[in-house]
């Protein structure tokens, strides 16, 4: 039985994209000595989630999904991760979809697992093509924003990130709609 792993990274930040993958692995690739070392992307360093990257990449179908800030404060979170899944079952042929959390987003066809990046290898090998994925396009894009520190933060709300913002407003990669409480008004709205 073909299983096609989804996870997501970047879902709280508030500058940068939120990025979805799912994996279906070419064939049984169990006894891989990498296979066991496949886990919750948060939980590897960089070193070998890179590493992983790379063998996942050769070792699986994949599809991977770039929702930007500008995306997200047009459509909300819920609607892009809803559209993000329908491209990833669009794109990738399998028996069974399991998304990691707790919602399928009203997508047919989709099973959710709690904890799925620490229970299921197929999620624990989206959550790694996620998360490198975002996190390259976070170092890069420091490049163009120096200012603000994207590479060590990748754009979730830290100390020095709020003050960051503080001192040099918005730049064009913040997500103008976030905020720390859905009842909350949008935590930028002075400084727009």
């Amino acid at each position: 039985m073909a299983i096609c792993g989804i996870d997501e990274a970047g879902r709280g930040p508030i500058a940068g994209p939120m990025v979805f993958a799912g994996v279906v692995f070419k064939q049984n690739i169990k006894k891989e000595k990498w296979f066991d070392t496949l886990t919750d992307s948060k939980k590897l360093s960089f070193k070998k989630r890179e590493e992983l990257f790379e063998i996942i990449k050769e070792n699986s179908i994949y599809h991977i999904v770039f929702k930007s800030n500008k995306e997200i404060d047009a459509k909300g979170l819920s609607k892009c991760i809803k559209e993000s899944l329908i491209e990833i079952k669009t794109n990738i042929r399998a028996d069974k979809y399991l998304f990691d959390g707790n919602s399928n987003f009203k997508v047919e066809g989709i099973e959710t697992i709690i904890k799925g990046d620490l229970k299921i290898k197929e999620i624990s090998a989206a959550s790694i093509l996620a998360k490198v994925s975002r996190d390259r396009y976070m170092i890069e894009i420091a490049k163009k924003y120096p200012k603000y520190n994207f590479e060590k933060h990748k754009g979730y709300i830290t100390k020095e990130h709020k003050q960051l913002i503080e001192k040099y407003g918005l730049c064009e990669i913040h997500r103008k709609s976030f905020k720390l409480k859905p009842s909350a008004p949008s935590l930028f709205k002075d400084l727009e």
